[in-house]
């Protein structure tokens, strides 16, 4: 039987110019047949492997590189803290002085007449407050060999003649050590020494070093008085080139603003909002911390503590410092009241006067104007203090929150920070 010859398979019509067509043939449909396993090892061996092609590596995420600048950022604050602190502290005191200077101007005295004058009463009243800090000082160290005999003394009152609390406890732990045995009588002392044995010579223990040296508390000392007081003349000087200036930076920045004259009047108001924001905050810092050192003459006054105003102008000082100075307050002030009364309770009056007074005056009504001037909720002044003491300690305290100030001003007027200024904000 012979076999049925193969069909060639006949491919679609493809059309061509002008109404031809030509039927496509099976192998170009199905394409090349596969090379046979010799042919493609042949094949292989002469044609030589074409290296992969290298894959791209991924650009960095936004947020990674924003966060890598913020700590940079962070890292840079602490270290240039010591130029940073008095060049801010000089520029915000120059705007809170700046409305005199230009009263003083309107009544005919120079710029620079009235910049070095208020410069040098700044001098004055830092010297006057400095003295009467450090004679109430002194005052209480003088007293300090007498409080050790006037502290036992009101113990003993406390406990009616009898043994007091700390009596008590140094009797027990010298019973005690009494009871058990000593270092060296237990299973591992030494065996005893043969009879005519030389006992050796022990060796001298060596010299413990002094608990307190005088001499590297005075240096050190000396030198953050001198850092202090180095800081001190840079901000003096800031604030005195900063008032005898004027307005030259404000056309600067806005002669640097853009040409557009929409980004000029922007310029504008930025900074005439930071002004007044910056003003009116100091002005309440002044107002409340006058009522804070009145309230405080009034309460010492009514108690009978000696020196009472100088201890109000300490109280309305330290209240700068938020949280912490009253503390500071308070600890001296009950320091002095019980070296002048013998009492603990009316240290114990004095300190609860002093606390009443800073919660009121202080941190509920000076925290709510800030909220009303500046516009930024309670929340947001809180974490700024914690964020300022934990950057730059005290003095980032006294600062954060005017610069937080300028963020919300700043941030209000530019579309990209509105975030910023609606977390900031009321």
């Amino acid at each position: 039987m012979s076999p049925r010859p193969a069909q060639q398979w006949q491919g679609p019509a493809v059309p061509l110019e002008a109404g031809h067509t030509h039927e496509v043939s099976r192998d170009a449909e199905l394409g090349p047949e596969p090379p046979s396993p010799g042919h493609a090892s042949d094949e292989n061996a002469s044609t030589p492997a074409l290296p992969a092609a290298p894959v791209p590596s991924a650009a960095p995420s936004a947020w990674a590189v924003r966060i890598i600048a913020f700590v940079a950022l962070f890292y840079f604050l602490q270290w240039a803290a010591d130029f940073l602190i008095p060049v801010l502290f000089g520029i915000l005191i120059s705007y809170t002085l700046s409305p005199i200077v230009v009263w003083m101007e309107r009544v005919y005295v120079p710029r620079v007449v009235g910049a070095g004058l208020i410069t040098l009463a700044l001098i004055g009243c830092a010297g006057l407050l400095t003295n009467t800090l450090y004679h109430e000082a002194r005052s209480i160290i003088d007293e300090l060999p007498v409080a050790t005999w006037k502290v036992r003394a009101a113990l003993a009152r406390l406990d009616n003649g009898e043994a007091g609390m700390y009596e008590k406890l140094h009797a027990a732990a010298e019973s005690l050590k009494q009871a058990l045995p000593a270092p060296g009588a237990g299973a591992d002392a030494p065996p005893p020494e043969e009879p005519g044995a030389v006992a050796a010579t022990p060796a001298p223990p060596p010299a413990a070093p002094p608990a307190f040296d005088l001499s590297e508390w005075l240096l050190a000392g000396s030198m953050t008085a001198a850092a202090v007081a180095g800081q001190l003349a840079v901000t003096l000087f800031i604030v005195f080139f900063g008032l005898a200036s004027g307005n030259t930076f404000k056309r600067k920045l806005v002669k640097l603003a853009g040409p557009s004259l929409s980004q000029k009047k922007i310029t504008i108001q930025i900074l005439d909002n930071i002004n007044a924001s910056i003003q009116k905050y100091m002005f309440m810092l002044l107002v409340t911390n006058v009522a804070l050192g009145l309230a405080s003459w009034g309460a010492f006054v009514a108690v009978g503590l000696d020196n009472p105003g100088a201890w109000a102008i300490a109280a309305g000082v330290l209240h700068l410092i938020p949280y912490l100075g009253p503390l500071v307050t308070a600890a001296g002030t009950g320091v002095a009241a019980f070296l002048q009364f013998e009492s603990f309770t009316m240290m114990a009056v004095v300190i609860v006067i002093n606390i009443v007074i800073a919660a009121v005056v202080g941190m509920l009504v000076a925290t709510w104007m800030t909220g009303r001037i500046a516009k930024m909720n309670a929340m947001a002044v809180f974490v700024a203090l914690l964020f300022g003491g934990w950057l730059w300690g005290i003095w980032g305290m006294l600062i954060c929150v005017p610069i937080v100030v300028v963020v919300k001003v700043v941030a209000e007027h530019i579309e990209d920070l509105q975030p910023v200024a609606e977390l900031l904000g009321e």
